[in-house]
């Protein structure tokens, strides 16, 4: 896997998601999604970072597919909060695309992992 770009993007990503936090809690002066889309949003970096000490292959993909679907949780709450007017248009659709992207490469590396792992 292009482990360090993915654990690259999800720590730039989880600086993004923390400063959303700060956003959302600061200025709009909104606790609950927020706090929902910090948990999620960040879990995806750690996770990805805890892969790296993986016992095993199987342990890496666990690893790895838990980051993905915290992933797309995260894509679920920043559509909630554009969907509910916290973010606008131009807001939702760098940070969506920072998460779409990340997004598209941990499931490539779940699916990549899981094929080496079916052909041995």
């Amino acid at each position: 896997m292009s482990e360090n770009i993915a654990k690259s993007k999800s720590m730039d990503f989880s600086v993004r998601i923390v400063n959303l936090y700060k956003f959302l809690t600061e200025t709009k002066k909104e606790y609950v999604l927020s706090k929902q889309i910090l948990r999620s949003g960040t879990s995806i970096g750690a996770n990805v970072s805890e892969s790296g000490c993986a016992q095993s292959n199987d342990d890496f993909i666990a690893k790895i597919y838990i980051a993905l679907k915290e992933c797309v949780e995260t894509e679920y709450w920043l559509e909630l909060l554009h969907n509910t007017d916290y973010i606008t248009q131009a807001q939702f659709d760098s940070i969506f695309a920072d998460c779409e992207e990340l997004r598209k490469i941990l499931s490539s590396t779940t699916k990549t992992m899981r094929e080496k792992k079916n052909k041995s």
